[in-house]
């Protein structure tokens, strides 16, 4: 995989590509990263890469040449393999089906609005998805664009080991079960006794039952979901059933 981040502020991603598991991944060769800056591409002396709106309006809106003239170079030498994201609050949800979507792709190209957003000529032209990353407003598109990238990275092979994220939260349906770690005790909260018991079953079992517990707690709308696309086995069903009659009683 290989991102391409198309932004105003380079530095602000290029710090996050050099630490942790992102350099690591990049180091072996598993991941490969390239940011480039929109303002190279302007003409004028100043680098200007924004203007007032058409139609009148509050705030700036990022000119169509010079990130039209960044993206001409950038796919340039693509063979048509990439896929050129924008990051914007009016895109669709994004999401972990998603996340595992894009992880599949051989070259994400992620543009970072600024100030209003971009020309819809832009949009129009180059662009094959728009993603929001949640119900609100930022302003920095480059944030927007870490959040896709930490997201479908570590989806990758070889990225994290496979069992690290076969009961993550969204995995299945459910959030994430409570975990602990050392001490046992800690102040006078103390770790559940199935965890320190060995027992494999028990553990696996308890783990179902937080998660159904969690999700129905913070988020129903993942329950009602998967009850929907049938994500759920039998044993779920059940726990998911026994949980919601409690909560109900």
């Amino acid at each position: 995989m290989k991102y391409t981040v198309l932004t105003l502020f380079p530095e602000i991603t290029d710090t996050y590509f050099n630490n942790s598991i992102m350099a690591k991944a990049l180091e072996k060769g598993i991941i490969e990263y390239r940011s480039v800056n929109i303002r190279d591409f302007a003409t004028d002396r100043h680098h200007t890469c924004d203007d007032a709106p058409y139609g009148g309006g509050a705030g700036m809106l990022m000119l169509p040449e010079p990130l039209g003239r960044t993206l001409d170079s950038v796919l340039s030498g693509t063979s048509g393999k990439s896929r050129v994201i924008c990051l914007t609050p009016s895109g669709r949800p994004f999401n972990q089906a998603m996340a595992r979507e894009l992880a599949q792709e051989q070259e994400l190209v992620l543009i970072c609005g600024r100030y209003e957003g971009i020309d819809q000529r832009i949009i129009d032209k180059y662009v094959d998805d728009e993603i929001s990353v949640g119900d609100y407003v930022l302003s920095s598109g480059e944030a927007a664009a870490l959040v896709v990238i930490d997201a479908t990275y570590r989806l990758i092979e070889q990225v994290i080991t496979p069992a690290s994220l076969e009961e993550e939260s969204f995995t299945g349906g459910l959030l994430e079960y409570p975990q602990y770690t050392r001490p046992e005790i800690y102040g006078n909260l103390k770790v559940p006794e199935v965890l320190l018991s060995g027992h494999h079953e028990n553990i696996r079992r308890w783990r179902l039952e937080k998660r159904v517990e969690k999700t129905l707690a913070l988020r129903p709308d993942l329950i009602r979901r998967g009850e929907e696309q049938g994500l759920f086995d039998d044993e779920t069903r059940k726990i998911i059933e026994e949980k919601s009659r409690d909560e109900r009683d």
